[in-house]
């Protein structure tokens, strides 16, 4: 039972009553007390009462300090543990420090001054532990609404812009693209541009949820449908596909088409202006634990001091203009669905990028 009603919350846990008495003498007009002679009565008080420091003593019956410790360590780990040894266990001492089970050891006879400073010292590192936590707490939630602003936000810029981008295939339908000058390639061109970058915010808003879906994924189908959307306004670059599924694919359709839609939706928009037989190649083959993914092409390639950067977000090349997300959200979207991905590259050959994606069983 509490002693008196004080802010710091302190169990002490030891099977000699006389130590329980001593401690209850030197500290109840500093802190609220509770006490118990085993770990099982511990335990109980702990189940009742939001404790801040708890102290043990190493040697009790059925139930050592250490054991204690870390029998409580994923249930409450927030109270901060101090041990009590009257005799010197290093290797006990040792494997609860390195698993973090206790803050500090003390031996007994404790000195009070020691006692209280260590007290002291663990009730401010358990504020410190709860104030981060909630600071995390804070800013997720923050992080999150701005994310659904972002996510609200391009999603009403994309519905207007739509309509400029039908209004610019009206004009080139009744042949009136070029009747006043570069104007409406211009249009064209920045409203493509800004079309995309909204299109990677909305990809990167939607992979930074965290559910998956499984879904059957049919990848002759699927490629053969993002080859037709990325490849619609670029006829010369010529495509080679080769699937290679003979079992069925279970996986996070929309990650895995976010992922393979930038793969090459980047392997059309660089290749070399000169290039006159520009070429992409795609090749897949589903095993029943993994599916292996290569893309290749024969563009312009990546320097190699740029390769280990590539994925980072917003990082742009003086040679790659793009909005510097493309592969930071085939990353992301890679690593939530436990997927991996390696780049290769020559300034000459051009780039493969090659991928591995888990069966969902």
């Amino acid at each position: 039972m509490p002693a008196r009603n004080q802010s710091v919350r302190i169990l002490y846990i030891d099977d000699e009553e006389n130590n329980l008495q001593a401690f209850k003498a030197s500290f109840r007009r500093q802190y609220e007390i509770y006490t118990a002679n085993s770990a099982a009565e511990g335990l109980k008080i702990l189940q009742n009462v939001d404790l801040h420091v708890i102290i043990a003593d190493q040697k009790m019956p059925k139930t050592t300090g250490v054991e204690f410790f870390k029998s409580i360590a994923e249930t409450y780990p927030d109270p901060i543990r101090i041990l009590l040894t009257g005799y010197t266990d290093i290797d006990a001492l040792a494997d609860a420090i390195n698993h973090g089970d206790i803050y500090r050891y003390i031996q007994k006879p404790w000195n009070d001054l020691e006692l209280h400073n260590s007290i002291k010292n663990a009730y401010d590192a358990y504020r410190a532990k709860v104030d981060l936590r909630n600071k995390v707490a804070e800013l997720e939630k923050t992080n999150n609404e701005l994310n659904r602003f972002i996510y609200s936000i391009s999603h009403e810029l994309r519905a207007p812009l739509v309509s400029v981008i039908g209004i610019v295939n009206l004009v080139k339908m009744e042949g009136l693209y070029d009747s006043s000058g570069e104007y409406w390639g211009l249009i064209e061109t920045c409203s493509n541009k800004l079309d995309y970058y909204i299109q990677k915010t909305l990809q990167y808003y939607k992979n930074n949820k965290n559910n998956t879906d499984a879904s059957e994924v049919d990848f002759t189908k699927m490629i053969s449908e993002l080859v037709e959307v990325y490849s619609y306004a670029d006829k010369d670059t010529q495509f080679t596909i080769h699937v290679d599924q003979e079992i069925p694919f279970l996986g996070d359709v929309f990650r895995i088409e976010v992922i393979l839609g930038n793969l090459i939706s980047n392997a059309i928009k660089y290749q070399k202006v000169t290039e006159l037989n520009k070429k992409v190649n795609i090749e897949v083959n589903v095993k029943p634990d993994l599916a292996h993914i290569s893309i290749s092409d024969n563009g312009m390639g990546i320097l190699n001091e740029h390769l280990e950067k590539i994925f980072t977000q917003f990082f742009k090349s003086k040679v790659h203009h793009g909005s510097g997300l493309g592969l930071f959200i085939v990353k992301e979207a890679l690593n939530k669905i436990d997927g991996r991905i390696s780049v290769s590259s020559d300034l000459d050959k051009g780039t493969t990028f090659k991928i591995t994606i888990p069966n969902i069983k």
